[in-house]
């Protein structure tokens, strides 16, 4: 049980590199790609694989009546997710969108837990989300956008932007915490991922013929957006249902947080952004909060996961 709960961290974190790289990827699309079609292109084309390779174990989930319940819920935050993140990042920013979504997901993900299942939170995951989300403040604070950045947002839209970045930190937590229960109840983690991001790209397809033209107009953008649908979609949330088996969504959003740190660091050594005192200090602290939190006891539960955020 402790390699699993192990094993389950290191998928998490993988997927949080995989998921690191988008925004500096991003940059390389023409201005002409909007932020929807970028979303709807990644979560609905990775979506779609994600059901077509494991069709059996998607259907056993979807013919459960607890799982069609799970998938469906976590299939509206699929739909959510991607237009709202890439959304807040072009009106309020990389930075900022990114620390508003991914830094409110802890929160957010603690909050269903409570309505869900009234779980209490730790001490240790309370002092490790702070530390977290304090860091991704001094990143955001400390990272200047250089000549390479293209998602930048203007003042008027800050607000907006602001707005979207909890909506998509909402979606990310509701399918986190979905996908989790639906596996702790016993159903298998690949095919929980492909029932309810195949929902989830259902709904996405029709955005995407709409506003997915400009993906088309040369192979190297075609190259991106399959890059982005193949790696840090599929690949990644493939590792991310194997660490929900052992990891509670409360936990598993705060892992993640490594997400905008990889992100910056990119951004810095390829994108050409410039990263002041207070956004390194800001890196250590994020590294600190995940230190908290993976060193903790790992115990045997019967649901399933492992790493503690109630006790």
């Amino acid at each position: 049980m402790e390699n699993r709960g192990v094993t389950g961290i290191v998928a998490l974190l993988v997927a949080s590199l995989l998921w690191g790289t988008t925004g500096t990827t991003a940059t390389f699309f023409p201005r002409d790609v909007g932020p929807l079609a970028v979303g709807a292109s990644t979560m609905g084309i990775g979506g779609l694989l994600l059901l077509a390779t494991a069709p059996r174990l998607s259907l056993t989930v979807l013919r459960d009546r607890s799982g069609l319940r799970w998938a469906a819920l976590g299939a509206f935050g699929v739909f959510v997710y991607p237009l709202a993140f890439y959304s807040a990042m072009q009106l309020a920013g990389v930075a900022v969108g990114n620390v508003v979504a991914l830094g409110s997901g802890p929160v957010f993900a603690a909050v269903f837990e409570w309505i869900g299942e009234r779980r209490p939170l730790s001490r240790r995951w309370a002092v490790s989300t702070a530390l977290a989300v304090l860091g991704i403040a001094g990143l955001a604070l400390g990272r200047q956008a250089g000549s390479g950045a293209v998602l930048v947002g203007n003042h008027a839209g800050t607000a907006v932007g602001i707005g979207l970045g909890l909506l998509a930190g909402a979606a990310y937590a509701l399918y986190t915490y979905a996908s989790s229960r639906a596996i702790q109840s016993g159903l298998p983690s690949r095919g929980v991922m492909g029932a309810m991001f195949g929902m989830g790209a259902v709904l996405l397809l029709p955005v995407l013929l709409i506003t997915g033209a400009p993906l088309m107009q040369s192979w190297s953008t075609v190259a991106i957006a399959g890059y982005l649908a193949i790696g840090p979609m599929f690949a990644a949330y493939l590792l991310f249902g194997i660490g929900l088996r052992t990891v509670r969504s409360s936990s598993a959003t705060t892992i993640t947080l490594l997400e905008p740190v990889v992100a910056t660091l990119l951004a810095v050594l390829v994108v050409g952004e410039r990263l002041e005192a207070v956004g390194w200090i800001g890196l250590l602290l994020v590294f600190a909060g995940l230190a908290v939190l993976v060193t903790a006891r790992h115990q045997p539960k019967s649901g399933g996961a492992t790493l503690e955020s109630g006790a």
